[in-house]
């Protein structure tokens, strides 16, 4: 009771200003705290270390490797003629084969009976066309003495032609089953090396299906897949340098062979031999090869690093540098490899640009140039 007796004594205006002046005291303090902050904010964005450079036109045309497998300029991929089940295989992967040796056979069982079958259709036909020539002669002697009708010896005629075209008949079909008997065994057409092989002893095979694949003896080459922007800067005979992993210390000098005429459907890629006129004696097949390609250059073109790439939206854009501050830069893009991408619009000769840490900058912001700059 009497404390608040004390509240009510106290004069109202006095408890008003007292209260106002603990508000403007707390608003004061605040706004200290904030105004401290922010140059705070504006000495740590101030400190922001960035790497630059000066662009400059580029007028050397860039260089492109594409890997590759060396390869044999004939590649023959050999399949039986007929189907059936394989019972012998006398080859395997690297074998040296010379021309005529068999690689393969399937069981010739079932060719060998319709080989016998198409035999007895041929004795039995030549029987035929016996019994009808008989008869021919006979019956052309009783026409000549005039004791049969015409029509009865045209009869017999017709007999002996038609006994004549089934003996012939019969006889094509024994020399096909003949031949198809051969084609049990398969034979190398081209001395070689055996590069795969597709098929194992027991597999049933069917007719042209591939189960050996040569690689003749000759010439050697390597085969690489060359994007549809980069074909254009190949020509056929254009001379092209050739390492390889297994062998650091040779080069050697190929020459574009051959150019696909379209792409692949998979991988829209272009398969390019290079062949290889002195290859090196430790060469093998299948060897992991690197095939330099100098691009086209552009005239006068500006070439700036993939980090310095700002993507705002969809358009992309760059940080140039004035002075001490950075101003944000549409442009246009064109080719680009690895570590550089082309400019065709937005940039000068002699700008400077940002190159790392594109994402952590603001319009106007102050900036040091760091060590690294070029």
């Amino acid at each position: 009771m009497k404390i608040r007796n004390w509240m009510i004594d106290i004069p109202r205006n006095r408890l008003y200003y007292g209260l106002l002046s603990v508000v403007l005291a707390v608003c004061i303090v605040t706004g200290l705290l904030w105004h401290a902050h922010r140059k705070m904010m504006v000495a740590v964005e101030d400190s922001t270390i960035v790497q630059t450079m000066t662009v400059g036109k580029d007028t050397s045309a860039p260089e492109y490797t594409y890997s590759g497998e060396v390869r044999g300029r004939y590649e023959s991929q050999l399949a039986f003629q007929v189907g059936g089940k394989i019972i012998r295989r006398n080859v395997e992967v690297g074998s040296t084969v010379q021309a005529g040796d068999v690689l393969m056979e399937i069981d010739p069982k079932d060719v060998q009976q319709t080989v016998n079958s198409t035999a007895a259709q041929v004795t039995s036909a030549q029987s035929q066309l016996r019994l009808a020539e008989s008869n021919l002669q006979r019956y052309s002697q009783l026409y000549e003495e005039g004791a049969v009708a015409q029509m009865t010896y045209e009869q017999y005629r017709n007999a002996y032609e038609v006994a004549l075209a089934a003996s012939q008949q019969a006889s094509a079909q024994y020399a096909q089953g003949s031949n198809q008997l051969g084609y049990s065994l398969l034979y190398a057409d081209k001395p070689g090396v055996i590069s795969a092989i597709k098929a194992e002893i027991g597999q049933v095979m069917s007719a042209g299906q591939t189960v050996i694949t040569i690689v003749q003896d000759g010439d050697r080459e390597v085969e690489i897949s060359v994007p549809e922007n980069r074909i254009k800067d190949l020509q056929l005979g254009q001379e092209l340098g050739v390492t390889f992993w297994a062998l650091p210390n040779a080069t050697v000098l190929g020459k574009v062979r051959e150019i696909a005429p379209m792409a692949d459907p998979t991988t829209r890629t272009y398969k390019v031999r290079v062949s290889l006129p002195n290859p090196p004696a430790e060469i093998k097949l299948g060897m992991t090869a690197t095939v330099s390609l100098a691009g086209s250059s552009t005239a006068d073109s500006l070439e700036i690093p993939l980090t310095a790439i700002y993507q705002n939206g969809d358009a992309p854009s760059v940080w140039i540098l004035d002075g001490d501050t950075v101003t944000l830069q549409p442009i246009k893009l064109g080719q680009m490899n690895d570590k550089q991408i082309q400019v065709l619009e937005g940039l000068q000769q002699g700008e400077q640009i940002v190159t790392n840490g594109v994402h952590k900058l603001r319009q106007g912001q102050t900036v040091k140039v760091g060590d690294g700059s070029l």
